[in-house]
C-alpha cells in the first residue's frame, strides 16, 4: 500500500491520492467533489512538498485536513486508485438515509459553519463565488389554466397515493389549483386508484415514453397544458402538514417575486410519528451565501415550488436521483430563492423510499452524479465571474 501510492504520487504528481479498500470501491474526485463528507477511506497520502506549498488555515478546530485538501486540489490532482490496497471495517455504521442528515443537526451547528467558511474560501480562490445579487424574476405575459399546480410523480405506490392526492385536494386557497400526478407506468395498483378518484381538480397523466425518471415526469407535468402558474412539489409518500401549506407557499412565491421557494419538512414514520432528525429546514442557508454553500452540501430541502415560466427555460434531467438538486443549483445561480423555515411537510421514512438503505453501489453512483453536477455548475459560475473565458 504504501509503495503503490507514493509510486502514484510521484508518477501523477498528484497532492493527494487515495484508494478503493477490499469490497469497499470508492469514486473518483473532480472539481465538483468539494463537500467535505467526500468518502476518501481512513487512509490518504499527501505529497509533503505540495502540502507545504498548498498551506493550511493555522488554528482550526475541526476543519484542518478539509482546508488541506481544498487548497492541494486547486494546485495538483487528487487521484483515487481503483486498486483495492487495505481491508478496513465501517467507520459509519447507520444507513446512508440517516447518516446523510448529519449536516442540518443543530447540534453540528459550529462545525458546518467552519466547514461552510472553508468551502467559501475555497470558491473563491477558484474565481466560482456569487455575491448575493441576482436576477430579477422575468415578467410572465402566458395565461395559465389555474393559479398552481401540485405535482406528484408516482410510480407503484398504492400503499400511499391516495394520502398525498387527498393532501393536496385537502387544500384551502383563495385561488384555482389542480394536481397533476404523472403516473410512471405502474404496475401495481396505483392506476386503477387515481382513476377512482372522482374529482376535476385531478389529472392524471401516463406518458407515451417509457424511459422517464422522476426529473422526466416532472417535465411532463411541467410542460402539460394544463398545469399552473406555479408548480408545487408532493412526493408520493408525503403529506402537507395541514390544508393550508398550497396558499402560504404561492403566497412566498409571489412576495419575492421568487423563481423557487424551498420549505421545511418534517421526518416522520409511516404512522405519521415523528422519528430522527425530525424538523429539517435548512437555517444553514443564507440569502448572503446559500448558494455557495449549495456546492458543498447535498440538498436544499422540501418541498420545492417554482415559476413554471423559469422552470419551462431550465428543465430537469432525466433521473431519478438528484434532479431537484441539479434544478436548484441552476436556479440559484441566476435568481434567489426563497425559504420558508416552519415545517409544512411530512416526509415518511419506511421501506419504500427510494433512498432507503442504499447498496454501496447505488450510494456510489449517486454520489458521483451530484458531484457531476456540482462540477458543472462551479465552471459555469467562473464563466460568470471572468475566472474561466
Amino acid at each position: 500500500m504504501f509503495e503503490r501510492m507514493a509510486q502514484v504520487l510521484r508518477d501523477t504528481g498528484a497532492g493527494w491520492v487515495y484508494s478503493d479498500a477490499v469490497g469497499h470501491p470508492r469514486i473518483d474526485y473532480r472539481p465538483g467533489s468539494l463537500r467535505d463528507t467526500f468518502d476518501f477511506g481512513p487512509v490518504v497520502a499527501v505529497s509533503v512538498p505540495a502540502a507545504h506549498e498548498a498551506g493550511v488555515e493555522p488554528g482550526l478546530r475541526w476543519g484542518a485536513l478539509y482546508d488541506l485538501r481544498l487548497r492541494l486540489s486547486e494546485r495538483r490532482p487528487i487521484v483515487r486508485i481503483p486498486e483495492p490496497l487495505y481491508a478496513a471495517s465501517l467507520a459509519e455504521t447507520r444507513p446512508s438515509s440517516e447518516a446523510q442528515f448529519d449536516y442540518v443537526d443543530p447540534r453540528n451547528r459550529d462545525y458546518q459553519l467552519d466547514m461552510e467558511r472553508l468551502a467559501t474560501e475555497h470558491l473563491r480562490r477558484i474565481g466560482a463565488l456569487l455575491p448575493p445579487r441576482f436576477e430579477a424574476v422575468p415578467r410572465c405575459d402566458e395565461i395559465f389554466p389555474v393559479t398552481a399546480s401540485v405535482v406528484i410523480p408516482v410510480r407503484n405506490r398504492e400503499r400511499t397515493i391516495l394520502d398525498a392526492v387527498g393532501s393536496a385536494l385537502s387544500q384551502q386557497a383563495p385561488f384555482p389549483f389542480n394536481i397533476l400526478v404523472v403516473d410512471n407506468h405502474s404496475t401495481d395498483g396505483t392506476t386503477e386508484m387515481l382513476r377512482g378518484v372522482r374529482d376535476p381538480r385531478l389529472v392524471h397523466v401516463v406518458p407515451e415514453r417509457r424511459d422517464l425518471g422522476i426529473g422526466g415526469c416532472w417535465d411532463e407535468a411541467v410542460f402539460h397544458p394544463r398545469c399552473g402558474r406555479y408548480a408545487v412539489q408532493l412526493d408520493s409518500d408525503d403529506l402537507y402538514l395541514d390544508e393550508n401549506v398550497l396558499a402560504r407557499i404561492v403566497g412566498e412565491l409571489e412576495r419575492g417575486p421568487y423563481a423557487m421557494v424551498v420549505a421545511s419538512y418534517t421526518m416522520v414514520d409511516f404512522a405519521l410519528n415523528e422519528i430522527p432528525p425530525g424538523l429539517v429546514d435548512h437555517r444553514e442557508w443564507t440569502r448572503e451565501n446559500g448558494r455557495n454553500n449549495a456546492l458543498r452540501v447535498n440538498g436544499f430541502g422540501a418541498p420545492r415550488a417554482f415559476d413554471t415560466a423559469v422552470l419551462r427555460r431550465v428543465g430537469f434531467p432525466n433521473v431519478s436521483y438528484g434532479e431537484d438538486y441539479a434544478v436548484a443549483l441552476r436556479m440559484s445561480r441566476e435568481y434567489e430563492i426563497g425559504r420558508i423555515y416552519e415545517s409544512v411537510y411530512l416526509c415518511r421514512r419506511w421501506e419504500g423510499n427510494s433512498d432507503s438503505a442504499l447498496p454501496l453501489e447505488t450510494q456510489n453512483r449517486y454520489d458521483a452524479y451530484k458531484d457531476w453536477l456540482r462540477t458543472v455548475e462551479i465552471a459555469a459560475r467562473q464563466r460568470m465571474t471572468g475566472a474561466r473565458p
